[in-house]
């Protein structure tokens, strides 16, 4: 038997199914649905359409210069490969299983040869296998199987072909599809082992433009954290909240360093230097987290972030955005409490990446030096921990013990603190270097 298939959204273009059956007959079908992907048809034909002159050999052709992926199978009849070379050079998507070598592959309009002859393109394909054969699991996520295949490689047919024939970003791929959909400390350590400007092309066109997965995660409303209202005796207004935020910046090279964390996919890093300041504009001030990732391959990596951050309508409250590997994740951040001496603070978030269907909470406990604040402070330490429903065994401590020449630096023409000043001591700079 040998064949070729296509789909398409109802009420769009219909897609063909084009297939050959042993003896002659004629088994065309019309109409075909899956179960899981409504909203699709597929129509079959078979090799013998090709010497018809009725109208089904009329509607092939038509179909075949509309349909924007054609799966051929088994097809080897010389008559039939040239006839199918000849008809399909507008279809950009083109899969072909067990069938001529002279029968290429497509994607996004490129040809990318026989995956019997290509031992690259035959990793790339198990690639698409694995991920396909996973769709079905993100079930729960709202993705609707078929459709997001469809997406993919109308819209992003390029950015896939990239993705999957650059060695980082196909590993990034194949990792993903080891983890559970709802695994965010898998998928993170993934995406922060493997990034690559192909993955972020993938991600960006994949997720975020075109939503193929159509998922819409929102940001958790609970907990409610009650951000501080005073600090060093006085209420708190947006620009003295902002200067809490700068922190050490500029007594140090960073702003805070991360003791512990309460989220395990984001927080548990080693390293993690955090950089807030002021741009040029009026209202702009900018979040830079710098940390250390240990790959899947145990090598030890710096990776860095840049947030937007805006003023909440409560001082002591923000929302951050980002651009995380072609993912924007919004995020709303509070600040719980911060020493009169800035000797540490405590920072709680809620986030989601909406287009990768995950929401997340988060909290850091944050220091100048990286150290455990000192016991005389774990009263008031404990009562911050607890405005945020967290106790402190459920921190995760991050290893701040091997972090030579971090990417640090802010942009030129950034500014600092417009309110408060820290308070010097004696020997700041050698403590906290």
């Amino acid at each position: 038997m040998s064949g070729a298939q296509g789909a398409e959204p109802m009420g769009s273009r219909t897609a063909t199914t084009y297939e050959s059956v042993e003896g002659g007959q004629n088994k065309t079908k019309l109409d075909i649905r899956s179960k899981e992907d409504e909203g699709y048809e597929m129509l079959v034909f078979d090799d013998e359409i090709l010497s018809s002159n009725d109208e089904r050999a009329l509607n092939l052709t038509k179909e075949l210069n509309q349909t924007d992926i054609l799966v051929i199978v088994a097809v080897n009849n010389s008559e039939s490969v040239n006839w199918i070379q000849e008809n399909s050079r507008n279809v950009k998507n083109m899969i072909c299983f067990e069938s001529s070598s002279n029968l290429m592959n497509r994607l996004g309009g490129n040809d990318i040869g026989s995956v019997n002859k290509d031992k690259q393109i035959t990793e790339v394909v198990k690639t698409v296998g694995d991920a396909w054969e996973r769709l079905p699991v993100l079930q729960n996520l709202r993705s609707k199987g078929f459709s997001t295949l469809t997406c993919m490689v109308k819209n992003c047919g390029p950015q896939i072909l990239n993705c999957l024939l650059d060695p980082n970003c196909r590993k990034a791929l194949q990792c993903l599809n080891q983890c559970s959909p709802v695994d965010q400390v898998c998928s993170y350590r993934c995406i922060a082992s493997y990034e690559s400007p192909y993955f972020e092309a993938f991600s960006l066109c994949v997720l975020q433009k075109h939503n193929c997965l159509e998922l819409d995660a929102k940001i958790p409303e609970k907990p409610y954290v009650p951000p501080m209202t005073s600090f060093r005796g006085k209420e708190l207004c947006h620009d003295t909240a902002e200067d809490l935020f700068v922190g050490w910046l500029g007594e140090l090279d960073w702003s805070w360093r991360v003791v512990a964390g309460q989220n395990p996919a984001y927080d548990q890093f080693p390293c993690q230097y955090q950089l807030f300041y002021r741009g040029k504009g009026k209202s702009s001030f900018w979040y830079e987290p710098v940390f250390q990732v240990r790959t899947l391959e145990e090598k030890l990596v710096w990776r860095r972030r840049r947030y937007s951050v805006k003023r909440g309508k409560i001082p002591a409250t923000f929302r951050f955005s980002v651009l995380d590997n072609g993912v924007v994740s919004n995020e709303f951040w509070t600040i719980v409490d911060v020493s009169d001496d800035l000797s540490w603070g405590l920072f709680h978030y809620n986030g989601a990446a909406r287009v990768a269907g995950q929401s997340y909470t988060g909290a850091v406990l944050v220091t100048p030096d990286g150290s455990y604040p000192a016991e005389k402070e774990k009263e008031r330490l404990q009562s911050a921990l607890e405005k945020c429903g967290i106790k402190e065994w459920e921190l995760f401590a991050v290893d701040n013990c091997s972090c030579e020449n971090p990417p640090l630096g802010i942009p030129q023409g950034s500014r600092l603190h417009s309110r408060i000043s820290i308070i010097e001591e004696p020997d700041s700079e050698e403590k906290f270097n």
